[in-house]
């Protein structure tokens, strides 16, 4: 392995350093990016700083110092730009105030690879030692980012985050082109961005916790109604969602609402946001009934699979694997597991499976579902 180039980048806190930096960038250009952020205490991630790279040029923008969105909207939410980015999920969550619907064309590295089939969940460092012979320091990975002013270390570490971008993006775009993977590619990009730019949550919480898959319709929705109101409150707050209320007492709640206001304190104490005024919220919200019109809005939580359909579940992941080494994709890429208990239960045909892979897997999977 070789060490890093070195690699020198400008400190960027005024607006002007700002625009002058990205006049010299063509509409057209592939920009690298990435982010530093923190999330110890809040709901929302604080963007720490932002890093981009562009024809050998390398920049540390300053978020703290100043507001970087409007400079960063023309370019980069723009559809001529390509932005690179590995593996963009969470950074494309922290921009979401400055980027609304994120990067007009985006580039994963992470999900390149694994469609040039190298693997899933590939780490940036990975990436990097495999395409270019590099092995990066990821000693900065858990630094204070919020400080200033940034040591020596943490600009070097945080150019590095982009300096490699083009070269991956080149040469994955050419394996993806060979593989004729690029749309694919560029499809689920795209569904990235969609999930990240979602400003409400999920509109169905509770199917996420299945251990109350087999409660009585009116108590599911009840539970639904406790988890939105987590998420509202969560984002009114910026805390954390388990803050305000953790699973574990989410259920408790909803399977035996609390008798008073002592009840529902003695019942929540450890929770570090359920303060007085948020304990009254949830103290009426548990109280008051639940209406057909909520029932018939609460999709049902699908439990685990169990006989016949444990059986229909094993083939389908039998199916799953052997497609997905017929294109020379990693299954978990093609259909993770739990989409597939989800579908096998519900038999209704899951979202993540609409686009490409309804191509390739429509015409064998729902002829597996139990009888």
């Amino acid at each position: 392995m070789s060490p890093p180039e070195t690699a020198a980048a400008d400190w960027i806190n005024r607006p002007d350093a700002l625009q002058a930096w990205l006049a010299a960038i063509p509409a057209d250009a592939a920009v690298g990016l990435d982010t530093e952020f923190m999330r110890r205490n809040t709901f929302y991630p604080q963007l720490a700083l932002l890093q981009l790279g562009w024809n050998g040029r390398h920049a540390l923008i300053d978020p703290l110092a100043f507001d970087i969105g409007a400079a960063l909207q023309p370019l980069l939410g723009a559809d001529g730009a390509m932005t690179i980015m590995h593996s963009a999920g969470e950074d494309l969550e922290t921009l979401a105030p400055l980027l609304p619907e994120g990067p007009g064309r985006l580039f994963d590295t992470q999900i390149a690879a694994a469609f040039a089939g190298m693997g899933l969940g590939l780490s940036y460092r990975a990436l990097v030692a495999e395409l270019t012979g590099v092995d990066l320091d990821k000693g900065e990975t858990r630094s204070d980012w919020l400080q200033r002013p940034l040591t020596e270390s943490q600009r070097a570490y945080a150019t590095l985050d982009v300096v490699y971008l083009k070269t991956l993006h080149e040469r994955l775009a050419e394996r993806l082109q060979r593989r004729d993977r690029s749309a694919w590619h560029a499809e689920d990009c795209a569904r990235l961005k969609q999930r990240a730019s979602r400003r409400d949550g999920d509109p169905q919480p509770q199917r996420a916790l299945r251990g109350a898959a087999d409660w009585p319709v009116a108590q599911q929705a009840l539970l639904r109604r406790l988890l939105l109101w987590r998420e509202r409150s969560a984002r009114r707050l910026d805390v954390p969602r388990p803050w305000l209320l953790d699973d574990a007492l989410a259920l408790n709640l909803a399977q035996q609402p609390p008798r008073s206001l002592g009840d529902l304190e003695q019942r929540g104490r450890g929770q570090r946001a359920l303060r007085s005024a948020q304990r009254g919220e949830l103290f009426e919200l548990l109280a008051a009934a639940v209406g057909d019109e909520e029932i018939a809005a609460t999709a049902r939580i699908p439990g685990h699979p169990q006989g016949e359909a444990k059986k229909a579940l094993a083939a389908m992941k039998t199916l799953i694997d052997h497609r997905a080494d017929e294109l020379d994709l990693p299954p978990g890429l093609l259909c993770p597991r739990k989409v597939l208990e989800e579908y096998v239960v519900t038999a209704e045909w899951p979202d993540f499976l609409d686009g490409w892979r309804r191509e390739v897997l429509h015409d064998r999977l729902p002829g597996l579902l139990p009888g």
